[in-house]
């Protein structure tokens, strides 16, 4: 990589982009400018943030260099050193992974001991059985059965969590709003458009902070509503109405999601690559993160597509891959018209009769057209290869859906019904030697302190969160552990009860 002096003006941002610590500012008269080291690579973070383009791409020794092709950014890696990812260490002229394969004994300090088989499944669930409240007294329920040989305890209360909250997963491609946006139940403030991941976009509701907060109640409510696979209607400020109800598709501004996609522009050339190289030309799939360009893809390239010569109006990632913007146009994208996505092309590669075939990531609209001798593309019908290679994208798709997950926080007084040494629950629950179930389902305990879990509602029994005004949301929590553990841990003993006890006591109250 070569900097052009008179053009950099030592602003320094590559040297803090550059991975490899390849770049450094040095004195050139009474300026700083950028100097780049041999380690460099060409992976190009420096050009992305120079705002004078000042660098320019020429490895020096490029015949001493290997080429990595382990992801896109195809770094040129010179002897001795790693590439750009600081993976792969190029050694008398091939490329290592600098660690060895792992087998699971290699890390299994490291990743800790999952819960025995015993303690897996909870004696009785939390739901129906009441609360501790005010905690000073044991868990409604503390029950003592044999499984397996071993003697295993099982607390269950239904706490009362004001720190507690729900992320709701939305499958689509459709914009609902900006990150950060606030969502609105009516007029009240009840959470926030939190993130977009793979295909989906995440609200986050609830929370201590809006709990405890003027609109503490309807918060509650929703929470609990949304838990027990309710329907509701949300409002994102400046974006869209939403109808949202666990386990089934999305409504947003009046039009029901069907699907969501099978991967990003980029992915769909790694999935779809031999269909595309028969359907046309060139396929652009377009995409709000990542607009994918087949023929100039490592993809298409690994399957012989030659380079069509076309050029898109977006920003490149990688070669093939090219920013998204989002908007309410094709894929995500603000492209009302596949076309307008081209910016032009190489008059010397791209001829006429030439085919194009332009589709979204799930396959829902797709066009094909052909350039003219008047070099402008016409549209035609889709051929029967580009209508199987769609297809084809369509088929691999899941269905659009909400799906939520609740967290909440367990840390607090109710433990006191658990046990009398509180600290300890939590020790024995990071420890995995407590398992911590909700009605039953499985949670995800948050590493740190405390005892902050994670719960899919769809796993859990409708109308098994509820809320009360104070305003929190009402939770099954289950606490399974071994007897032995459990007295350590200063446990309730002398509430503890026989598991055919306590079944027999509910057969004869279902009776009355």
């Amino acid at each position: 990589m070569i900097v052009d002096w008179e053009t950099c003006v030592g602003c320094g941002l590559c040297v803090e982009a550059c991975p490899l610590q390849a770049i450094q500012l040095v004195k050139k008269g009474k300026k700083k400018k950028a100097s780049i080291s041999e380690v460099c690579v060409d992976c190009k973070a420096c050009t992305k943030v120079c705002p004078k383009e000042a660098i320019l791409s020429k490895l020096p020794y490029e015949e001493k260099r290997v080429r990595c092709s382990s992801c896109p950014i195809n770094c040129l890696i010179l002897e001795g050193y790693t590439g750009a990812c600081q993976r792969f260490v190029n050694r008398n002229g091939e490329l290592v992974r600098n660690i060895p394969l792992q087998r699971y004994e290699d890390v299994a300090d490291i990743v800790g001991k999952d819960h025995e088989e015993v303690i897996r499944k909870p004696l009785i669930t939390g739901i129906g059985a009441g609360t501790t409240y005010p905690d000073t007294k044991p868990a409604p329920y503390i029950v003592q059965s044999r499984v397996e040989g071993v003697d295993v305890v099982t607390v269950v209360t239904e706490a009362p969590l004001s720190y507690s909250g729900i992320k709701v997963k939305i499958d689509t491609d459709i914009p609902i709003g900006e990150e950060g946006a606030p969502v609105l139940a009516g007029k009240k403030r009840v959470g926030h458009v939190c993130t977009e991941e793979y295909g989906s976009k995440i609200l986050s509701l609830g929370g201590v902070n809006l709990l405890t907060g003027p609109d503490g109640l309807s918060v509650a409510k929703l929470i609990a509503d949304i838990a027990n696979r309710k329907e509701v209607r949300l409002t994102v400020k400046e974006g869209t109405e939403l109808i949202l109800q666990v386990g089934n598709p999305p409504m947003i501004n009046g039009k029901i999601g069907t699907k969501m996609r099978v991967g990003c522009g980029s992915a769909s050339m790694g999935l779809f690559g031999r269909y595309f190289l028969e359907a046309a030309d060139e396929v652009i799939v377009l995409d709000s993160h990542l607009i994918g360009l087949f023929t100039e893809h490592p993809a298409g390239k690994e399957l012989g597509a030659r380079y069509s010569g076309i050029k898109l109006r977006a920003r490149q990632s990688t070669p093939g891959r090219y920013f998204g913007e989002h908007g309410k146009g094709w894929g995500g994208t603000d492209i009302e018209h596949p076309l307008d996505i081209i910016e032009g092309f190489d008059s010397q590669i791209t001829k006429s009769g030439m085919t194009l075939l332009i589709t979204e990531t799930t396959g829902e609209r797709a066009a094909m057209f052909r350039l003219g001798e008047n070099g402008k593309f016409e549209q035609i019908e889709l051929t029967p290869k580009a209508r199987e290679a769609v297809e084809m994208i369509a088929s691999s798709c899941e269905a659009s859906r909400v799906s939520a997950v609740f967290i909440g926080g367990a840390g607090g007084s109710a433990r006191a019904g658990v046990t009398k040494i509180p600290l300890k629950l939590n020790q024995a629950i990071h420890e995995n030697r407590a398992r911590l179930t909700v009605g039953g389902a499985p949670t995800y305990i948050l590493p740190g302190g405390g005892i902050t879990f994670l719960v899919d509602v769809g796993k859990v029994m409708v109308r098994a969160f509820t809320y009360v005004p104070t305003p929190a949301t009402v939770v099954p929590l289950e606490y399974t552990m071994r007897l032995d553990d459990y007295l350590e841990m200063g446990g309730h003993q002398e509430s503890i009860r026989k598991l055919e006890d306590v079944l027999k006591e509910i057969e004869k109250k279902a009776e009355r």
